[in-house]
């Protein structure tokens, strides 16, 4: 299957999950996440504000700030441009594509960033993803030197080839 056709069959997957197994999940997730050594070994982690269909980063977000963390967030500009700011429930707005960001652009320099947790759609068996289709990440991520995981369901794993501007996640967790 081409990376479209993956992409549109794990969608309604996400969509079509049952939301108490989801809940659960997210939450296992969540702690296998938090064990790990780059979570530990972080300060300042970047996430995403997801859509309800995909993982619960509000989770992840809730727990970092309980573990005195430094949460960022996305912000996107045309061009697949993106910085990421820090988290602050009363500086956010809905973007066109219906999620939320900072209203307010206070960027990170990506040095300064020790983990981003990624999110995609599909994940093949070394941690290439197949995302929205923006390339967003795979921009950013080109010259970032920190460690990236994502974490997904089971069913977001498919076999597919990666292109050459594709960056792979360093660890990817799965329920």
């Amino acid at each position: 299957m081409e990376k479209s056709q993956l992409r549109a069959a794990i969608l309604t997957q996400l969509k079509e999950h049952d939301k108490v197994e989801k809940t659960a999940k997210d939450r296992d997730l969540l702690e296998d996440l938090v064990a790990s050594a780059a979570y530990q070994n972080a300060q300042t982690i970047a996430t995403y504000l997801a859509f309800d269909f995909e993982y619960d980063t509000q989770l992840l977000i809730n727990q970092a700030q309980k573990d005195g963390k430094k949460i960022l967030v996305p912000k996107t500009y045309s061009k697949g441009k993106m910085i990421f700011c820090p988290y602050d429930t009363n500086n956010l707005k809905k973007t066109r594509f219906g999620l939320w960001e900072p209203a307010v652009a206070n960027a990170v320099d990506k040095s300064q960033i020790d983990v981003i947790h990624v999110p995609g759609v599909g994940f093949n068996s070394v941690g290439f993803r197949i995302g929205y289709g923006g390339g967003y990440y795979d921009r950013y991520l080109a010259d970032y030197d920190g460690h990236t995981v994502s974490t997904i369901y089971e069913f977001q794993k498919a076999e597919f080839q990666a292109d050459c501007h594709d960056i792979a996640v360093k660890e990817v967790f799965s329920r």
